[in-house]
């Protein structure tokens, strides 16, 4: 591919939409310095997918959109596009078959990027896929940017490889190890999540199996618990009532203790108010004395402190008068001196004076004659800047005319060129075959009906998925409730089995059945079906006799006679007995034959009424052995009325019973509903799942159609745009020819003016150069003499600030003595001031006449400490008094403390023990239990300390803590569990299979990338090595991998320039790194010639013998790869075949120009004349 045309508007300076043909393999760019010549590279990196601001010279992508200048406003988007003739087909992918490429970008302020080719939005990755191995991208090594030189030389060991990659062309083969490294990456992490939950599945399934031996082991000990708790409570409560009333009987004992103390602390409490009267009074007293005392105290101290006072300030006041005279004396000697300084400072400034007055007539005088010098000088400048001006011009115009010579020159050649290449493309081109366009049109059209008729099923499906999803979690809810109900029904069936086995094998007489071996005889209450409502009635007439078991044998009665049971047992015997009907018999039903007769037997003569309300009225007619039940379980006879009160043991037996067997009916039922739900569920699911894998399907069928058409679109558009473009071609080439023809005509003429203008300047530029050496030698001499003007200017210039610093200082110094004499003459008289004052004030002091007043007040003092003393004996007497009383006031209330202490901690302890009874009363209540049957069971632990049985209780309460939760639907979480293990175990195999493809694929890509990496390197190695000497006369240069790994291994550069033994290539200067650099990159081209290549001043660092060979290497490789360079280098500009310049006339406005023939033209023809 070559780049015929590049295309920007927007990009940072070319504002204005400008395009740069690119005919020829070697494209100079010239211009001035931020003329804008390097934003030519820039854009032609970005629109080849750089996205690193900073790579762009910019701060954010934003600053690549024109920002506006001075007379510009900024512009709101920016793009640029790359034209390349593919008419080779060296394009990648389905691009091959265009002959000619579009290759875009376009960025806007609101940040939106897009990419086209051939006009079609893509991806950036279809961009870089476009150019991968082909040496192009926005970092490869073919775009050689300002700096990428010494980046290249200087790179490490792993970013050097990376260049070695790109040459090598396995940048596809890493993409796609990235690819299917990211896939295993996913894949394994899918199959830790699957172990994960395999892990969680198996710990969970070993829970299940062991809450169901749990929950038996849970019961056994709950029932145990619950029994010995309530006898714990029982025998508590009991202790607690016998504490209440023996705490009552030591608080009264206590109260009357209390009372008779109160009554002696109240007596003392009296005699100590009265001492306490006595105590202020004399209190009061001291008090008075100390303040008398106090303050003839302050009157001595007053009068001493004053006396002090002023025999202190006499001291003060000799001493400072005697200060005051020296310093009198001190300023009196300083006038003195002062008078003789200012004399010989006079002196000097008049000296001073008259040196300024000669150094002024100097300066005046030189003054005078410097300008002089200085207008001969300037007239000599001015003759030498016109004589160089008029050379400069001549030179400007031979350079022009050479330029327009070199212009014609390389036109002619890119002519003969254009033709060449245009009629090879003219013989190349044929009219295409449409029949498979039609085809393809046709086609087109049938995969588009199909893909509507895979989206309209897609859609059926789709709409209908959620309709079973909502079906599906209703559905789940339903089983949820009904699996709740199921457990709530069998967890109620359960208790009450419990109970009523508890019923049946507690109390003694279960131990007496137990002992006799009868405790597997059915009961009776077992036996029998009672209408429900009338449980009540029948446990009122047969009481403890529905506790009764057969007795098969009658000839084991007189045994079991013999040991009597602990309570009541009714033993039923075998015989035929007559079966009555009516009364309570009717409400019973009984299908054992034998039992039937034994219930009419007892029942005989029992009937069964509603309330007491119908019973009543009928008493007088019932005969004797008969009588009346209501379904209260209230018994009439014709003389009497029992009330019904629940046996607490066998209460409830019956209709527990009854309930036990509507339970299991309802548990059929309930658990036919769950079957039922589950059923509907698994149906829903499983259409479901249906729907999501025929959704799947569909859409799987949907983007392969989508796909088939989009290649069919892309084929169609190709082979119209191949057709439009061969005709277009046609058309462009027989009027280029035409063009050609023109302009080959034109630059012939142009190129013989030329050779005649460069004459006729080259004999005016020797004429002037003569007269140019004789004006030059003019002015040296004016600038001598100039030179020595201004150096005696400088040294009378020099004696004038001297004499002018002198009399400054004279003037300076006067005016300080002025300053001092003042000072002196004030200090003097503040001295007078200060010492008038001291003397007045040492003769006002007066000490002789306070201290008669002093001797006084310490007279006065004396009698009133004697006075205090007095005060203070009486105030301790009182004190003493006072302190007895407190002492016997608080041994009395000291011995109050401890009983009113015990009368409170006993009815604390009273208090608590009603508490206890009250609390364990209210324990018993709301567990439920039976104080008589709790009675009977507690004889069993008589003996049994209420500790033992606490422990015995903790020991249970442990147990049953240590069994931890309780899971009643253990089998069928467990069912579950293990089917979803099933799938989990299966989708783990897939998993494990994908992995081992997806490392099978990476370790053939890798093999394949090694292969190729290693045959580059050393085709690369080879070439370095071949160019190095060729670009620099001679030396040797290699490359070294650091490592074993080549996928991995850094590559170092080992480079040695003629006589030089280097050990790094960092010793080496920057032209020798740069032309390192240049012989790596040309080396990497042999192996794999990009399309073109991008240089941008990397001539810079080089000298005129480095730049010819550079030169000349560029001009070989041309032939295979098209070079586009920005150079001031006017030895590189020489190979160009074509120039491009870049100017910006405008502020901030990039612009390509092209050079003006016809002003040219005009200049030389003025010059001739």
């Amino acid at each position: 591919m070559r780049l015929t045309k590049l295309k920007l508007a927007g990009f940072k300076s070319f504002v204005d939409p400008t395009m740069v043909a690119l005919p020829g393999q070697l494209v100079g760019v010239v211009g001035p310095n931020g003329c804008g010549k390097s934003n030519i590279m820039d854009a032609v990196r970005w629109v080849l997918g750089e996205s690193k601001a900073s790579e762009l010279r910019g701060e954010s992508m934003q600053d690549v959109i024109f920002n506006g200048s001075s007379n510009r406003k900024p512009v709101s988007r920016a793009s640029v596009e790359l034209i390349f003739d593919n008419s080779l087909g060296r394009a990648m992918g389905q691009w091959s078959q265009y002959a000619e490429l579009s290759v875009k970008r376009v960025l806007t302020r609101a940040g939106q990027s897009d990419y086209l080719i051939n006009n079609i939005k893509v991806r950036r990755k279809d961009i870089t896929d476009l150019f991968l191995g082909t040496g192009l991208g926005p970092r490869a090594y073919a775009i050689i940017g300002q700096g990428m030189i010494s980046r290249i030389i200087e790179a490490k060991p792993d970013e050097l490889r990376v260049f070695l990659e790109e040459a090598a062309g396995v940048t596809r083969y890493k993409e796609r190890r990235k690819e299917t490294e990211g896939r295993l990456a996913d894949t394994r992490e899918n199959l830790l999540r699957v172990e994960d939950i395999r892990l969680e599945l198996g710990g969970q399934m070993e829970r299940l199996e062991a809450q169901a031996a749990v929950a038996r082991q849970y019961h056994q000990l709950n029932d145990e618990l619950t029994l010995k708790q309530q006898v714990l409570w029982v025998l508590r409560r009991n202790e607690a009532k016998a504490e209440q009333q023996r705490f009552a009987l030591e608080i009264e004992r206590a109260g009357t203790d209390l009372e008779g103390q109160t009554a002696i602390l109240r007596e003392t409490e009296a005699q100590l108010e009265a001492s306490r009267e006595a105590h202020f009074a004399a209190s009061d007293g001291v008090h008075q004395a100390q303040s008398d005392l106090f303050t003839v105290n302050a009157d001595v101290a007053r009068l001493e402190t004053e006396i002090r006072h002023q025999r202190e300030s006499r001291l003060q006041l000799e001493s400072r008068i005697a200060q005051l005279e020296g310093e009198q004396q001190h300023w009196q000697e300083q006038g003195e001196n002062l008078d003789m300084e200012e004399e010989r400072w006079r002196e000097l400034q008049l000296v001073a004076e008259a040196r300024l007055e000669q150094a002024q007539m100097k300066l005046e005088a030189r003054q005078e004659r410097l300008p002089m010098a200085e207008e001969a000088q300037a007239a000599a400048q001015e003759a030498l800047n016109q004589q160089r001006n008029e050379m400069a011009k001549v030179e400007q115009v031979l350079q022009v005319e050479q330029t327009h010579r070199s212009h014609a020159q390389r036109t002619l050649q890119t002519i003969a060129q254009r033709r060449d290449r245009m009629e090879q493309e003219r013989d190349s081109l044929a009219e295409p075959d449409t029949s498979e366009l039609d085809l393809k049109t046709e086609e087109l059209e049938e995969q588009k009906e199909r893909l509507i008729a895979l989206q309209d099923k897609l859609g059926a499906a789709q709409g209908e998925l959620p309709q079973l999803e909502s079906r599906r979690r209703d559905l789940l809810n339903e089983v949820q409730q009904a699996m709740k109900d199921v457990a709530d029904v069998r967890a109620r069936r359960a208790a009450l089995e419990q109970l009523q086995a508890r019923v049946q094998s507690g109390g003694k007489v279960g131990e007496w059945l137990r002992r006799h071996g009868l405790e597997g005889r059915t009961p009776l209450w077992k036996r029998l079906h009672v209408e429900a409502g009338w449980e009540d009635a029948v446990e009122a007439v047969l009481r403890e006799r529905l506790n009764a078991v057969a007795a098969e044998d009658p000839t084991a009665l007189a045994a079991l006679v013999a040991d009597k049971p602990a309570g009541k047992l009714t033993l039923l015997l075998s015989g035929a007995a007559p079966v009555a009907s009516g009364g309570l018999l009717a409400r019973i039903r009984c299908d054992e034959p034998t039992l039937a007769g034994v219930i009419a037997d007892w029942l005989h003569g029992v009937d069964g009424v509603d309330n007491l309300e119908a019973a009543l009225p009928r008493r007088e007619s019932l005969a004797p052995g008969q009588s009346l039940v209501t379904r209260e379980g209230h018994l009439v006879t014709r003389h009497s009325l029992t009330l019904f009160a629940p046996d607490s043991t066998e209460h409830g037996l019956l209709e527990r019973q009854r309930e036990i067997e509507s339970l299991a009916s309802v548990l059929e039922d309930k658990q036919l509903a769950v079957e039922t739900v589950q059923a509907q569920l698994a149906e829903v699911e499983a259409r479901i799942t249906d729907l999501q894998a025929d959704s799947q399907n569909l859409r799987r069928r949907t983007q392969e159609q989508q796909d088939r058409i989009h290649t069919l679109q892309m084929e169609v558009l190709r082979q119209n745009q191949i057709l439009d473009r061969i005709r277009e071609r046609h058309a462009q080439i027989e009027q280029a020819a035409t063009e050609l023809a023109a302009e080959e005509e034109v630059e012939q003429e142009r190129l013989f003016m030329a050779d005649e203008a460069i004459a006729v300047q080259r004999e005016i530029l020797d004429e002037l150069h003569a007269r140019f050496a004789g004006v030059r030698a003019r002015l040296e001499e004016a600038d001598r003499a100039l030179r020595e003007e201004r150096e005696a200017l400088a040294g009378v210039e020099r004696e004038q600030r001297e004499a002018q610093f002198a009399l400054r200082e004279c003037q300076s110094k006067l005016a300080e003595m002025a300053n001092n004499r003042t000072m002196s003459q004030r200090q003097q008289n503040r001295i007078q001031e200060d010492l008038a004052q001291c003397r007045e004030n040492y003769d006002n002091l007066q000490v002789e006449i306070l201290e008669p007043r002093l001797q006084e007040a310490l007279e006065m003092r004396v009698l009133r400490e004697q006075a205090l003393a007095h005060q203070r004996e009486a105030l301790e007497n009182a004190t003493q008094a006072l302190r007895h009383l407190e002492e016997q006031r608080l041994k009395v209330e000291q011995g109050l403390n401890p009983m009113r202490d015990r009368v409170g901690e006993l009815r604390l302890k009273e208090q608590a023990a009603a508490l206890n009874v009250e609390q364990l009363t209210a324990q018993l209540l709301e567990a439920g239990a039976n104080e008589e049957i709790l009675a009977e069971q507690a004889q069993a632990f008589a003996g049994t300390k209420a500790s033992t049985l606490q422990g015995s209780i903790g020991s249970l309460q442990k147990a049953i803590l240590e069994l931890g939760a309780v899971n009643l639907a253990a089998l069928e979480e467990l069912e579950a569990a293990k089917q979803r293990k099933e799938f989990l175990d299966a989708q783990a195999d897939d998993l494990n299979t994908a992995m081992e493809t997806l490392e099978n694929a990476i370790r053939r890509i890798d093999k394949e990338t090694r292969d190729l990496l290693q045959a580059t390197y050393d085709t690369v190695n080879r070439h370095f090595g071949e160019l190095f000497p060729t670009l620099f006369g001679g030396g040797e240069a290699r490359l070294v991998m650091t490592g074993d790994e080549i996928l991995d291994s850094g590559v170092q550069i080992i480079a040695q320039p003629p006589g030089k033994k280097n050990a790094t290539i960092h010793l080496l200067s920057g032209g020798e790194k740069a032309l390192t650099a240049i012989a790596l990159v040309f080396a990497m081209f042999q192996l794999n010639p990009a399309p073109f290549c991008l240089l941008d001043e990397v001539d810079a660092p080089l000298d005129d013998s480095n730049t010819e060979r550079f030169a000349d290497m560029v001009k070989r490789m041309s032939s295979n790869t098209q070079f586009l360079f920005i150079s001031h280098n006017k030895i590189a500009m020489e190979m160009a075949q074509q120039l491009v310049g870049v100017t910006m006339q405008e502020s901030g406005v990039s612009r390509v120009v092209e050079v003006d023939i016809a002003e040219a033209l005009r200049m030389r023809e003025q010059v001739a004349a």
